[in-house]
């Protein structure tokens, strides 16, 4: 178990690095004032408009950094710093949320398969390490017995969870690329305003890379666990 937090530690203080670090860039961002003083609701509604959505509603929702798209209801969910500012930050992250909205339109293919293990991941990551170690106690690495195979379906679960965090990766990138894309070719944002966006959004990604990794190395830690004890 030692192993196990001080991999999570580890894994952890990374994290903390790269959110600290993308909290400093949106704040910095923040400042760089965009010249056609456009609002991030004013930035999304176009895009959307530009690419022939028009069942798509433009909302703000409370907090920092909780911009999101939700496919259910067709909603772009802005922050409300986002929403009502116009700087490049607040164009990075509309566009990069009306991004998704685009790739639903299109039916982009890795979003519908991280769609499709949404409900099954939000029910089963949460239970997964308490399965694996639960299974252990009961004795499921000494043989295959009740024990194992309760740490497996653990490890199982822990494994859709890591799928799932791999399968967003190019969801977001994806969102990214054609949301920078759009702000150049439609001349949205002037060359300076763009390398803000663009730094941004490069680590806003960053964010997500750390997450899948460290969902890898602990359903690598747990695997070994269960997998690599000796079974008389």
């Amino acid at each position: 178990m030692i192993g196990y937090y001080i991999l999570i530690g580890a894994i952890g203080l990374v994290s903390w690095l790269v959110s600290n670090k993308l909290k400093k860039k949106f704040a910095f961002y923040s400042k760089v004032q965009l010249r056609n003083g456009m609002t991030g609701k004013e930035i999304a509604e176009k895009m959307l408009s530009d690419n022939g959505i028009r069942d798509v509603e433009v909302i703000s929702t409370p907090g920092q950094l909780t911009d999101h798209y939700n496919p259910k209801n067709k909603t772009v969910n802005l922050s409300e710093s986002v929403y009502n500012q116009a700087n490049a930050a607040s164009a990075a992250v509309a566009a990069h949320e009306c991004g998704h909205a685009v790739q639903h339109a299109q039916a982009y293919s890795w979003l519908q398969m991280r769609s499709t293990l949404v409900p099954m991941v939000s029910i089963t990551s949460g239970m997964s390490q308490w399965l694996i170690i639960g299974g252990l106690i009961l004795g499921g690495a000494a043989g295959i017995g009740l024990g194992w195979y309760v740490a497996v379906a653990g490890v199982l679960f822990m494994g859709l969870a890591t799928v799932f965090s791999f399968i967003t990766l190019p969801v977001e990138y994806d969102a990214s690329n054609r949301a920078l894309a759009w702000l150049k070719a439609k001349n949205m944002v002037t060359p300076e305003e763009y390398k803000g966006s663009e730094d941004a959004l490069k680590w806003a990604a960053r964010t997500y890379l750390v997450a899948a990794i460290g969902a890898l190395a602990s359903l690598l830690y747990w695997a070994l666990q269960v997998f690599g004890g000796s079974r008389d």
